[in-house]
């Protein structure tokens, strides 16, 4: 790991526990950024690539599970709780929500090592699947609105003939624009065409029809 490919935010009111945080970070080769409050850490600009956000919930500003709260469901990193102030509820209620971890002060080196790499793991994967999926999003858009009519009907199961009669064109039309959905998709098979479909969100509208014959 370079300290290019990673960065760890501490949000931590207390100037002495981000500077040995940074430290302790710096000493397993982890980069890190601290900040005083949760309103430095919204309005900072954040570096695309995996990150963890170590954060207590005392804060001056607002509380640390309102800040979890308010991100959620954006582009934030997983979240490692650490405070001094713990109890059940607050713990429950960030695990609910994502926390990676919930760390009472004092807390070891190690166990705060283990859930800051277990965040970064976490994002790296997340990533990752919004990266391919942006890849599939690119694809579809690339298909003609033909083509885009055509892809729900194949991956419903609807035999060629059926498929083009929905449309109202031609059988070896269909197969045209078919053909054409497999390749840009990059689709080796129906059921990788499904699968794709899938991680896109194209509902299957049809269900398949007995009678006619066509694959």
């Amino acid at each position: 790991m370079t300290t290019d490919d990673h960065i760890v935010f501490i949000v931590d009111d207390d100037e002495r526990v981000r500077e040995a945080l940074a430290e302790l970070l710096a000493s397993h080769g982890l980069r890190a950024v601290a900040f005083g409050s949760a309103g430095e850490y919204v309005s900072a600009v954040k570096p695309d690539v995996p990150a963890c956000l170590v954060l207590d919930i005392e804060l001056p500003d607002i509380n640390g599970l309102e800040l979890q709260r308010q991100i959620a469901g954006g582009d934030h990193p997983a979240v490692v709780f650490i405070t001094g102030h713990g109890d059940i509820p607050s713990s429950v209620r960030a695990i609910k929500r994502g926390a990676v971890d919930f760390l009472t002060k004092p807390f070891s080196d190690a166990d705060l090592m283990a859930a800051i790499q277990a965040a970064l793991a976490q994002d790296r994967e997340i990533r990752s699947e919004r990266a391919e999926r942006d890849v599939l999003k690119q694809r579809y858009y690339d298909l003609t609105p033909r083509e885009r009519e055509v892809l729900p009907l194949v991956i419903s199961g609807l035999l060629n003939k059926q498929a083009a009669a929905e449309l109202g064109i031609s059988e070896v039309t269909l197969q045209i624009h078919r053909r054409n959905v497999m390749q840009k998709m990059a689709a080796a098979s129906l059921a990788d065409l499904v699968r794709i479909a899938q991680r896109l969100e194209i509902p299957i509208t049809h269900s398949r029809r007995t009678g006619g014959s066509g694959v």
